[in-house]
């Protein structure tokens, strides 16, 4: 009989990682399926938004009537976000590029999910590898919970090796009208372009 690999970890370590991510996996898809879940018309998507009462990263508050009167993209995520967070922030800021002065004509939020790390100093510093429209949200945890809730998000912690923790969270970028009511999903994953035509429509 051979004897076991000591370099090979049993298959038990193994399992537990892969079990975190297909809970996580499973999680974001559950989000995304509610968000676009049809509404009793089967036309109409589901209520997404409400109202919200948190500060911006210069300490301004902000609540939904900050959503009217101009188009606006709304993302969530987290400061520690290792790829998905200042990928999307990267991308919004070339939207802004695309739409040059019109750009002041669209409001776009970055809504934190880690209320417990993320405060409106760390948000500004943050931000300021980005475009300077954008406004970074945050509130204490039951502020947070309110609109995360309202917006159906998902977000939960997922501790980390040796301390600490990430989190898994809802990588959708919300496309509101100019009455603050939920349009859809935005793409991002196009010319910059061609996402400045779909928002210069909605001025």
């Amino acid at each position: 009989m051979s004897s076991p690999d000591p370099a090979r970890p049993p298959a038990s370590r193994l399992a537990l990682p892969l079990l975190a991510f297909l809970f996580g996996a499973v999680g974001l898809l559950m989000a995304v399926a509610v968000v676009f879940m049809p509404g009793k018309d089967g036309q109409t998507p589901a209520a997404v938004g409400g109202p919200f009462r948190l500060v911006d990263q210069n300490g301004r508050t902000v609540t939904e009537k900050d959503l009217e009167g101009a188009p606006s993209l709304v993302f969530f995520g987290f400061t520690h976000c290792p790829d998905v967070c200042p990928t999307a922030l990267q991308e919004i800021t070339t939207i802004y590029d695309a739409l040059g002065p019109k750009g002041d004509r669209l409001r776009s939020f970055f809504v934190t999910v880690d209320p417990e790390r993320d405060t409106p100093e760390l948000l500004k510093t943050y931000l300021s590898s980005f475009d300077s429209r954008i406004r970074g949200l945050s509130g204490d945890k039951a502020a947070t919970d309110a609109m995360l809730k309202a917006w159906r998000v998902y977000a939960r912690k997922v501790p980390l090796e040796g301390g600490g923790y990430t989190m898994d969270h809802t990588a959708l970028i919300y496309l509101m009208d100019k009455r603050g009511r939920f349009v859809g999903g935005f793409n991002i994953q196009r010319a910059p372009a061609e996402s400045a035509r779909e928002l210069e429509a909605m001025f």
